[in-house]
């Protein structure tokens, strides 16, 4: 009999505080009180899609944060992470049966906005809902920069590289919808992902290396005249280093600092409608950092934190030590129950909550004391 896998109720816990800072960076990132519609097309935000309100076989629609707590509590919602450019649709000609609560004045369609089969609970090229009941395949999805898609790893049509979470990803389809891609990829991209193929030129290799070395590491600071007079592109593409064309792509981090800023490149992108690549603020990177910055920010708010304000620094100290010392006590007091396969009764966290307490009138009978 093969010995079944245990995880122990300090790992549940562990793994639910890493995904409680991951959903923290994502939601803080938006407004969960006030519909984002005034705002236009948001340039990220974490968005949802009702399939209660507007089910397969009717239009595609995004609501915000907000919309998805006010108006569609109780709806079965397809969580869509965050999107770009996208303008909240609650509310809107979409929904025949439903008026958005928090602001009901909006446009009937946004025409900007762009969907995809995931506004209908299908990801990847399989299109498959995630997650997938009928997938035996433990497999991670990974988000494509410039469609916004999720793909499974597995059907990404290359290899997915260490610390994957902070490279950005785009698929073969999006590569061969914008070829110069590919040129920037046999230079910019993370290696081994891809078999690499050099082309033999009339120029030495000697040469060709000196010259890859000035161009692959291209400065982020180069004067506007530099960038007006050279295309980094072109220079790139004139070294005949190629890329294998096939699988998804990942780029390493600032690798988007690196792409050509010339008018002709910025017109080019503009027309490809990837005009955000050049700008690095666009990355969910950044956004989950803006995130956390706004869910620290809104911490200093938090009542509790504005009652310790109003006490001196060894009484902060005090209750800050004790609030972690509970902590570590409550972890180690279910890790033993979790070692020993018991089940925690409502009677064990009324037990453990009164040790607390006993203990804390012991130290309060036997009076303050002092180190030397």
């Amino acid at each position: 009999m093969s010995e079944e896998q245990t995880v122990s109720l300090v790992d549940v816990l562990e793994e639910d505080e890493e995904l409680e800072e991951e959903a923290s960076a994502v939601l803080a990132g938006s407004d969960s009180d006030h519909c984002s519609y005034p705002q236009g097309y948001v340039k990220r935000q974490a968005l949802y899609a009702c399939n209660t309100c507007t089910p397969k076989g009717g239009e595609a629609a995004g609501v915000c944060l907000a919309c998805s707590y006010k108006c569609h509590e109780g709806h079965d919602l397809f969580e869509l992470y965050t999107k770009r450019n996208f303008r909240c649709d609650c509310g809107n000609r979409k929904f025949t049966e439903l008026q958005c609560k928090l602001y009901p004045e909006k446009d009937e369609v946004n025409s900007l906005n762009k969907y995809s089969h995931n506004f209908f609970g299908v990801y990847c090229t399989c299109s498959r809902p995630y997650p997938d009941p009928d997938d035996q395949v433990e497999d991670e999805m990974i988000q494509c920069v410039v469609c916004e898609d999720w793909l499974h790893g597995r059907h990404l049509g290359c290899l997915v590289p260490d610390c994957v979470e902070l490279q950005e990803m785009i698929c073969e389809s999006c590569m061969n919808k914008n070829p110069f891609l590919w040129t920037y990829a046999a230079h910019l991209a993370v290696p081994g992902a891809a078999v690499q193929v050099k082309e033999e030129t009339e120029d030495s290799n000697t040469n060709k290396k000196e010259k890859d070395d000035e161009v692959i590491q291209p400065s982020c600071k180069r004067s506007r005249e530099e960038v007006e007079s050279s295309c980094q592109l072109k220079e790139l593409s004139a070294i005949g280093q190629k890329r294998d064309q096939s699988g998804a792509v990942f780029w390493p981090s600032a690798w988007r600092s690196k792409l050509c800023f010339c008018s002709s490149c910025q017109e080019n992108l503009s027309a490809a409608g990837l005009s955000f690549l050049l700008d690095e603020s666009d990355t969910v990177l950044a956004y989950e950092h803006k995130g956390k910055s706004n869910e620290q920010t809104q911490r200093g708010h938090d009542p509790l934190m504005s009652a310790l304000d109003n006490l001196n620094r060894v009484q902060q100290l005090e209750i800050i030590h004790g609030y972690n010392d509970m902590k570590s006590e409550l972890k180690d007091f279910l890790q033993r129950f979790a070692a020993e396969g018991k089940v925690v009764t409502p009677d064990d966290i009324r037990q453990f909550f009164e040790q607390q307490q006993n203990r804390k009138r012991r130290r309060d009978d036997a009076g303050p004391f002092y180190s030397t």
